[in-house]
């Protein structure tokens, strides 16, 4: 990224001689705009362009990977003139090292070897810690989001519901009489019927996205045999009709439950609330949504109650 586009097309040139792709931009501007769109592994950039000089942009540039997780790209800065004050001042600007554009082709080629191996640490470093965040916020025995997860995730939701006025919608669910099912099939049992029912409710979730019945909806494991469905920006008839899928789908699944009040499978209890616009906090949510909870079971269980 050079002032010049002599300087531009001959460091380019050895550049892909090296073996390098290359993406050239005329002035810092331009190189911000192109550092977003493309996503370079490594930035080399001039100290002196037009319209925005290379300390700027370098410094835009980190401030577009401050909004971005674990992102970090290596910033070399040319220059022709190579002062102790313009070495302080790239470090300080967030570059990485220094090189001067008169460089050897064994000091060029040195400098990118090393670069190129910090960008591909980097790379596995990123990977590994979204890998990390990914199993943080999973629950270890059915996979859905955790509550820890599902707290962060639906306060973000619901401040972004409350801004725009968008509606919001919650479904808690319970396991019905899994204490029973415990007790007579085992914990071993009880387990594989919990991982069951999560995958049945994780694929309803993610068709009600797919098929625009929801936007952004998803689930998690509450605690225990206890599951939550979020819904935001989604109608009421349409989280009725998710309800609905899951407890058709769950009762479907036949799993034998001989203490399950007559009706001999796993069935679900569901208490359900609607805000056709989001206001005030959450609590209100959650309190209305477990009445309603428990009134389903009031009622017969293997149903779900909205209000």
């Amino acid at each position: 990224m050079d002032d010049s586009r002599t300087v531009i097309a001959v460091f380019g040139a050895r550049l892909v001689a090296l073996g390098y792709e290359v993406v050239a931009a005329e002035n810092g501007q331009v190189a911000v705009e192109r550092f977003q769109a493309s996503a370079p592994d490594l930035v080399l950039m001039d100290i002196e362009m037009p319209v925005m000089g290379g300390f700027e942009a370098a410094q835009r540039i980190r401030a577009v990977e401050a909004t971005q997780e674990w992102a970090w790209t290596p910033i070399i800065f040319l220059t022709a003139s190579d002062t102790p004050e313009n070495l302080v001042m790239a470090i300080e600007a967030g570059g990485d090292d220094f090189l001067a554009k008169s460089a050897p082709e064994p000091v060029l080629q040195a400098k990118m070897k090393a670069m190129t191996r910090i960008a591909a640490l980097r790379a596995e470093l990123s990977l590994a810690n979204r890998k990390l965040e990914a199993l943080a916020s999973r629950d270890g025995l059915t996979g859905l989001f955790n509550r820890r997860h599902m707290d962060v995730r639906l306060d973000h939701q619901w401040a972004e519901a409350v801004t725009s006025g968008a509606s919001f919608g919650l479904l808690m669910i319970d396991v019905d009489h899994f204490k029973k099912y415990n007790d007579r099939y085992g914990h071993l049992a009880g387990d594989d019927c919990l991982r069951a029912i999560a995958s049945v409710l994780a694929t309803t979730i993610d068709e009600a996205n797919a098929g625009r019945l929801a936007r952004d909806a998803f689930v998690a494991r509450y605690g225990g045999e206890e599951f939550s469905i979020v819904l935001p920006r989604c109608s009421r008839e349409a989280q009725a009709q998710v309800a609905d899928v899951v407890l058709a789908a769950v009762s479907g699944l036949g799993i034998p439950h001989a203490d399950s009040s007559g009706l001999g499978v796993v069935s679900l209890s569901m208490g359900g609330v609607h805000m056709p616009r989001a206001e005030g906090s959450l609590t209100p949510l959650f309190r209305q949504a477990d009445a309603n909870l428990y009134l389903a079971k009031k009622n017969g269980r293997n149903r779900v109650e909205m209000s």
